[in-house]
């Protein structure tokens, strides 16, 4: 397996893919109608401003507590839940998290893995790794299995197959379900998708799941879902793993609960989710249900790079709620599939640079309008702006210039021409004689300004200087510089 970073395509050609995106009226309609009723849902789950603004305090403080002692706790989650019969990995890359789930498999002999909803899953490709070792891997949660049949991956990390019409869902599933006809009714293409997956519980060898959060204090696993198959996935099966980020954790098992209500509100606005799923270890003697083994897999894969910067690690105060790219407007138009990373939208231009490299997420810092919209929905307050502003920093930082906390990647955009540029501007506008001789010489010799100028006429008229300068004007009036 290779060392390199996990792409389900090369996040190189996003400018390609969004010029795709933007050409097709079918995605931009779609994701337009979809994002439209997710904000009104959002809007009408917080109608009192002030108790929003409230608990959005509230979910920040928790998430920046438990960040700020993250090490102490992971330690703390580790021994509660070994006492309990949990099996505990530490996984610093993709690939050690994709061999810790394939040794449980081999020596579970397991050739069969039903999935609860699973981010961190997808982030490391354990589908595709699976299945190059022989073993299947069936996606339960109904977004996510509507991918798998159509063999794409997530457009959004709450609703995966938020880009498909129901007319796509009735053909994918007339096509690929046996035994089906074509239908658009929503209720009957929900149940015909449950009818396919029902044995599949009861067939699987492990049951495998996400996280949405873990509390320390008492070693215990909470899962968010609507459908159910959560809990099928994690109480079917013999055993069970849970794979999960190491910011997921939080100090106590009370601290979730602000979260939960922003994660739901935020998310789909509803006021409250169908299943929370709280697991602390394998059943217990006495017990008729639940998994013989459990297994969770701490997954670093450069979340310690964004941990070790002090502005940085606000990244991971990420709940997952998916807020930020239905609020906004670069998301809004181009769709998840044109990101190609498996977290798209404003949270995934923060934190796949981490996981990814700059160097393999170079454009995706910039694009953004920096409206704020993603900033100001989030419910625990990650300042994406500002983190955009410094991504794009360091991405045209030079790749020589030492720093306290160098990021994989750094000076994935550096030109030389750019960066004489710029020290040439920040002089002429830190020295006023300076100043001054080069606005006399460029309102004087403007018949020569270039045509191009590197990147700003890529998609902007060029700059030229005016034919009088503001303090020359003001100077004829007799008005002070």
């Amino acid at each position: 397996m290779s060392a390199q970073p996990i792409h389900f395509v090369a996040p190189g050609d996003f400018k390609q893919r969004a010029r795709v995106a933007l050409d097709d009226p079918k995605l931009r309609a779609s994701f337009r109608g979809a994002m439209d009723f997710l904000q009104g849902k959002r809007a009408s789950q917080f109608p009192d401003g002030e108790e929003l603004e409230r608990l959005r305090d509230l979910g920040e403080a928790v998430r920046q507590h438990a960040l700020a002692r993250l090490p102490e706790l992971l330690e703390q989650l580790e021994a509660k839940l070994t006492a309990a019969g949990v099996h505990v990995h530490w996984a610093a890359t993709a690939d050690e998290a994709n061999e810790v789930v394939l040794g449980i498999a081999r020596a579970a002999s397991a050739q069969r893995i039903i999935k609860g909803k699973s981010m961190a899953s997808e982030e490391i490709e354990l589908n595709h790794y699976l299945a190059e070792h022989n073993i299947a891997c069936i996606e339960s949660d109904m977004g996510e299995y509507i991918v798998q049949l159509a063999g794409e991956k997530p457009s959004h990390i709450v609703m995966p197959a938020i880009h498909k019409t129901r007319g796509d869902i009735a053909q994918l599933f007339e096509q690929r379900i046996p035994d089906t006809h074509y239908t658009e009714d929503v209720d009957e293409l929900i149940q015909t998708g449950r009818r396919a997956l029902r044995s599949a519980f009861v067939e699987a060898d492990i049951g495998l799941s996400g996280v949405n959060f873990a509390a320390a204090d008492t070693g215990t696993l909470w899962l968010v879902e609507n459908e159910g198959n959560g809990r099928l996935s994690t109480t079917v099966p013999d055993t069970h793993i849970a794979i999960m980020g190491i910011e997921k954790v939080v100090a106590k098992l009370e601290h979730i609960v602000p979260l939960s209500s922003l994660l739901t509100r935020s998310a789909t606005g509803q006021a409250i989710t169908t299943y929370f799923n709280l697991i602390s270890g394998p059943r217990r003697a006495g017990e008729r249900d639940g998994p013989r083994n459990v297994h969770l897999v701490l997954l670093d894969n450069g979340r310690t790079q964004a941990y070790a910067d002090e502005q940085l690690r606000a990244t991971l105060q990420c709940i997952r709620c998916g807020a930020c790219m239905n609020h906004c407007p670069v998301y809004t138009r181009i769709g998840g599939h044109a990101y190609g990373t498996t977290y798209p939208g404003p949270i995934g231009k923060i934190i796949s640079p981490h996981l990814l490299g700059l160097d393999a997420t170079a454009d995706l810092p910039s694009a953004s309008t920096l409206c704020g919209a993603c900033g100001e929905v989030c419910p625990v307050r990650i300042p994406i702006p500002q983190l955009l502003i410094r991504l794009r920093t360091e991405a045209n930082r030079s790749p020589d210039e030492r720093v306290a906390h160098p990021l994989r990647g750094q000076g994935a955009n550096y030109r030389v021409t750019q960066d004489l540029a710029w020290r040439f501007w920040s002089g002429a506008f830190a020295h006023p004689r300076a100043y001054r001789a080069f606005r006399w010489l460029a309102t004087r010799m403007r018949a020569l300004t270039p045509a191009r100028q590197m990147g700003w006429t890529a998609n902007r008229t060029p700059l030229k200087p005016a034919e009088r300068s503001l303090a020359d004007l003001l100077r004829e009036r007799g008005q002070a510089e």
